[in-house]
């Protein structure tokens, strides 16, 4: 009965993340839109940042003594991302995306993917480790910020239909029971999915890989759907690419720098999965298209993927 509970109280963690990355999310993007910042810019930083939020929580939550969930919980996030996300999207409706964006954030993707693997070749990831990752993402932001700037001078401003709205105080208010939830959410959810791990005799970073990850990525799935719903694919699908980078720089480099993570052999095989569902997207995204076949595909080898870990 007490395992039933605890599986109970981590599904309301996980609900709590979402919902708190939800508000955070939206609050975030009226502040932006009321300091008069380019939607572009709000959906490559402010909603990538906001979708990674949950996974971030829960890093912060388990810094420390459970540093696998942290591990487990990024690299799961990110196979779940393209394999989950991506693909029950493109089964929805074919995606069909910008080059630029195989161009550009795809390879940063796959880049900072491989410099994971090799700041854990020798059995950690320490605390300078987790500042150099933050380091890095700090300089991917400022190359975004650049890089829409450059955009804003030879497109028309008006395209990014900048709007100006008054902050309400829902809006305040929804922001900061976000922050709340994010916080409390990420303890409840770590805390029992440790219960659980114990329980079932199942090593911590099966239980990121799998449950937690699954569940912080609920926020990617919603936000890439909204978006392709309302035909804003490229967007959707940034989304995606962004967050799994912020989770790298962000979420793996936040942990690290609290407490420095111990890397055991198997975590190689769960990195190489990652950087080959990145690497088929690259692939496939050269086409400039996501089919429902290759979305059907992703979440097969996704399913696949999940069966092996156990």
């Amino acid at each position: 009965m007490e395992v039933v509970i605890n599986a109970i109280l981590t599904i309301v963690g996980i609900a709590m993340l979402c919902y708190g990355g939800n508000w955070l999310v939206n609050g975030g993007v009226a502040i932006a839109q009321k300091l008069r910042v380019s939607k572009m810019l709000i959906g490559l930083t402010v909603v990538a940042y906001g979708t990674s939020t949950p996974e971030l929580a829960a890093s912060i939550a388990a810094a420390g003594e459970h540093g696998a969930i942290i591990l487990g919980n990024v690299i799961g996030s990110n196979i779940a991302n393209i394999g989950m996300v991506i693909g029950i999207s493109a089964i929805l409706i074919p995606l069909v995306v910008k080059k630029t964006q195989v161009q550009k954030e795809i390879p940063i993707m796959l880049g900072v993917s491989f410099l994971l693997v090799l700041l854990s070749l020798d059995g950690e990831i320490s605390q300078y480790d987790g500042i150099l990752l933050l380091v890095s993402m700090i300089i991917f932001t400022i190359f975004t910020y650049n890089d829409v700037k450059k955009q804003r001078r030879i497109v028309n401003e008006s395209k990014y239909e900048i709007l100006e709205k008054k902050i309400s105080t829902n809006t305040i208010i929804l922001f900061g029971i976000g922050i709340l939830l994010l916080y409390f959410g990420a303890i409840l959810t770590i805390d029992n999915a440790v219960i659980l791990a114990e329980f079932f005799g199942l090593h911590e970073r099966i239980i990121g890989i799998t449950i937690i990850a699954i569940g912080t990525s609920i926020p990617e799935l919603v936000t890439s759907i909204i978006a392709i719903r309302k035909k804003h694919i490229d967007i959707g699908v940034g989304n995606i690419i962004g967050s799994n980078i912020y989770n790298i720089l962000m979420v793996m480099g936040v942990g690290a720098t609290i407490a420095g993570i111990t890397i055991s052999s198997e975590v190689f095989v769960d990195y190489m999965v990652m950087i080959g569902f990145a690497f088929v997207m690259f692939i496939v995204l050269k086409t400039g298209l996501i089919t429902k076949k290759i979305g059907i595909g992703f979440v097969a080898a996704y399913a696949i993927y999940l069966v092996l870990i156990f």
